[in-house]
């Protein structure tokens, strides 16, 4: 039902989690009502440099508050879960850093918890809002591309020196930067999925998770289409500049990430008897635009510049790697608000987000099996 009265959102992990609250505090019909960390100097400092009033240190004493009226999680990867059923059930709207969980069982407990309350779930994935996407997606919808016949994802990461749940991570327990785009872009979800680990970490980082592989890759089937998609991910071990990657090869054109930061990706036109390109010619880099217009007036500065912290400058490294996740920021909070208010869904909503979260969970189980083909839960 709509209404004139903001939505007031609760920010919970006050790391990469403070990156947004400049954005909802810009965003017209929301309110930043309240901050949550497990440290009070953390949520007092934070709260007094934002001028924010309510805060808790205890994440389920926030959910009692009735003023609440959505939850943005940004805590790490093992509280996800537990955290997203617990604010459905209490008749909160969630918003959820990626991945969405660790296991097949959390994915279906919060694809239940969100149908039985109603309430808008949707895991924040960066990469399907950044600009680089966004482009592709406009060709691909104009017909510049045109069919498309395989997608290709990679994130590739050092995560030496990251908080202690990090060391030994399979590397596809977080490939949904990878995998979503593939997805995305058409639309669909994915069906079945084959994985290989290649290489072999430090033995006292395999003890975690009980996982040896340096690189997981997989290739997956996406229900109702004849194409087939790729994601290559690594955590450790690996000599690789930061990257998140899609490359999308059509018919007519296709799209290929750049190698390193700070160059520009390409679009490789094929030759035809009509129009003939010369094979010097036929890769041109090319500039992808900034997508802000999208964006209401009042967030459209932070597709270009981090919010995080104060006038020094100071940035969380998961902003300063990948180049700020492409702008992708204020468009993740206008497309969750467009929910909440009943504009349009979520996307991802709740199925989808388990969908791309068990290509990577699924791949894993695959990895450790040999490379056996395993169907993905339909919940």
């Amino acid at each position: 039902m709509a209404t004139d009265k903001p939505i007031r959102v609760a920010i919970i992990g006050l790391g990469f989690g403070a990156e947004f609250i400049p954005i909802y505090q810009s965003y017209p019909g929301a309110d930043i009502y309240a901050i949550c960390r497990r440290d009070r100097q953390g949520v007092d400092e934070c709260g007094d440099q934002y001028g924010i009033r309510v805060r808790y240190t205890d994440y389920r004493e926030l959910l009692k508050d009735p003023e609440v009226d959505a939850v943005h999680i940004n805590s790490p990867i093992p509280d996800h879960a537990w955290m997203s059923v617990e604010a459905l059930k209490a008749g909160k709207h969630v918003a959820c850093t990626v991945p969405m969980g660790t296991t097949i069982d959390e994915c279906r407990q919060i694809v239940e918890a969100q149908r039985a309350s109603g309430k808008v779930y949707m895991m924040m994935e960066t990469v399907v809002y950044s600009r680089e996407y966004l482009f592709v997606k406009e060709l691909y919808e104009k017909g510049e591309l045109g069919r498309l016949q395989f997608l290709r994802g990679s994130h590739q990461q050092d995560m030496d020196g990251w908080p202690d749940y990090w060391p030994g991570l399979p590397p596809m327990w977080y490939a949904t930067h990878c995998v979503s785009p593939c997805l995305a872009i058409l639309g669909k979800h994915a069906q079945s999925v084959v994985c290989h680990g290649s290489g072999r970490i430090r033995e006292d980082l395999i003890g975690r998770y009980g996982s040896p592989f340096a690189i997981e890759t997989a290739t997956f089937t996406i229900k109702d289409s004849d194409v087939v998609a790729e994601v290559t991910r690594s955590l450790f071990d690996t000599a690789r500049q930061y990257r998140e990657s899609f490359d999308a090869y059509g018919s007519k054109k296709s799209f290929e990430w750049q190698q390193v930061e700070n160059e520009e990706p390409v679009i490789h036109t094929k030759s035809t008897e009509a129009h003939p390109v010369p094979e010097p010619e036929i890769p041109q880099r090319v500039k992808v635009p900034d997508y802000a217009h999208l964006l209401p007036g009042p967030i459209q500065r932070f597709t270009t510049k981090g919010v995080y912290s104060s006038e020094e400058g100071e940035q969380h490294l998961s902003f300063t790697q990948g180049g700020g996740h492409g702008g992708s920021h204020p468009h993740l909070v206008h497309a969750f608000l467009s929910a909440v208010r009943g504009e349009k869904p979520a996307l991802p909503d709740a199925e989808t987000s388990a969908n791309w979260t068990m290509v990577g969970l699924c791949a894993h189980e695959s990895a450790m099996n040999g490379g056996k083909r395993v169907d993905l839960p339909v919940f």
